[in-house]
């Protein structure tokens, strides 16, 4: 009869199938929440910002990672929720067929103190920070492809600035020429012409490999480093909106690096419950048969183990736990302090740089193209000698190129405070 009892325990102990399909249907909808976006443009298009984007969050290999990294962590959660092992074992007292003992017997550890559940809530905590890390991930990467589209965008208005300059220095150089043919200024002039005219061929190469390097950095995000990518389509222009302090203050305080670090405290909170679960001994139950051949007779083995934690009460490593719990708080203050002033650091290099843009676009570059125009008048009507008209032509070429800087540092300092503050509520992931 003891052999009839033995493999109803085991399926007793061994059945616990709900919890797996439960895990198991999670996985599924996890797996349908991140899974990458389809229909992006090829990079070989003249790109949108949102292709351009589109294209990152299918392509990314560390966004790709982030991903998997979830689903790894989705199987701790499985393997924390699994339950000891029953174990079975045969013992055999003395060979004599007619005074041997033999004991069939089926041992079940039952752990105690929590320590299952305790596993369970450190790997849900670490599931949450992976999904949390590619939410950030993912954000960092719209903001290094926004930024990158733009300054692609600023390198092209440059080339075009620099285009522009050395149609002004041949022209510049031919009408100094037929001058000093006509002996009407000298031929220092006429050098002058010629260097600023070589000055502004080596400034067009230089606009011309800054543009290359732009589009290989934007493209790095999606993988494609040989791309042919045509010039990239937007208005450089058109500025962010500089976002108001007070609600700019809340969404950082609420920013991704902040949760992920309040993340990790509440992690080393549940690790730390795993240990201190330890310190309770679990209990072996024990139930099999016993077969007394010279008896004749089968009998029941019922027993209970359990240790007595005198040497190790596993003390230190709940210890250990605690103490990286106060470290992961310690942590959490420092990252805050630390995206606050980045933030802060951010929001002045915006603001400064949308005054830069308005004072140049409303007085300087205005001003300055004036200036340039009548002193090229007076040049050719023999009023203004060449080096003023050169003079007048670097101040409005220069004006000119920093007013791209500048709306290259609005751009920039956008893109980083979207970084550190993650996207308003009316952004769609």
């Amino acid at each position: 009869m003891s052999w009839f009892y033995l493999p109803i325990g085991l399926a007793i102990l061994l059945a616990h199938p709900a919890y797996a399909q439960s895990i198991a249907a999670g996985n599924d909808r996890h797996a349908s929440a991140f899974a990458p976006n389809a229909g992006a443009n090829p990079s070989g298009d003249s790109p949108t910002l949102q292709a351009a984007i589109d294209l990152a969050l299918e392509r990314n290999k560390e966004l790709s990672a982030a991903r998997l990294e979830i689903e790894a962590v989705e199987a701790t959660i499985i393997q924390a929720g699994a339950r000891p092992n029953p174990e079975i074992s045969a013992l055999m007292e003395d060979t004599r067929k007619s005074t041997r003992t033999t004991t069939y017997q089926l041992n079940q550890p039952i752990e105690l103190g929590g320590k299952r559940s305790a596993r369970i809530e450190a790997a849900q905590r670490a599931h949450d920070i992976a999904v949390l890390e590619f939410s950030v991930k993912r954000a960092e990467i719209r903001s290094g492809v926004t930024a990158a589209y733009f300054e692609t965008l600023i390198a092209q208005e440059r080339l075009r600035l620099a285009e522009d300059l050395l149609k002004l220095t041949e022209r510049s150089t031919a009408m100094t020429a037929r001058r000093v043919s006509a002996g009407k200024i000298s031929p220092v002039e006429e050098t002058k012409a010629r260097v600023a005219d070589a000055s502004a061929r080596l400034a067009l190469g230089q606009a011309s490999s800054d543009l290359t390097l732009a589009r290989k950095r934007l493209t790095a995000y999606w993988g494609d480093f040989g791309s042919t990518l045509t010039p990239a389509v937007g208005n450089v222009e058109t500025m962010p909106a500089l976002p108001a302090i007070t609600g700019l203050i809340d969404r950082v305080n609420d920013g991704p690096a902040i949760k992920l670090a309040r993340l990790e405290v509440e992690r080393r909170r549940a690790l730390a419950k795993i240990e201190s679960a330890k310190r309770i001994p679990d209990l072996t139950v024990s139930l099999g048969s016993k077969r007394d051949e010279e008896a004749r007779r089968n009998m029941w083995v019922v027993g209970v183990s359990i240790p007595i934690p005198v040497f190790d009460s596993n003390k230190g490593n709940e210890l250990e736990a605690i103490k990286r719990v106060d470290k992961a708080r310690d942590e959490q203050a420092a990252t805050e302090i630390r995206i606050q002033g980045e933030a802060a650091q951010s929001y002045e290099r915006m603001r400064n740089a949308v005054q830069e843009v308005d004072a140049l676009r409303r007085d300087i570059i205005p001003g300055a193209e004036s200036a340039y125009g009548a002193a090229a008048k007076g040049f050719e009507l023999g009023k203004f000698s060449f080096l003023e008209v050169l003079d007048a032509q670097r101040t409005y070429f220069q004006a000119k190129s920093q007013y791209w800087q500048a709306l290259s540092n609005v751009h920039q300092a956008s893109a980083e405070l979207d970084r550190l503050a993650g996207p308003n509520s009316t952004e769609k992931e």
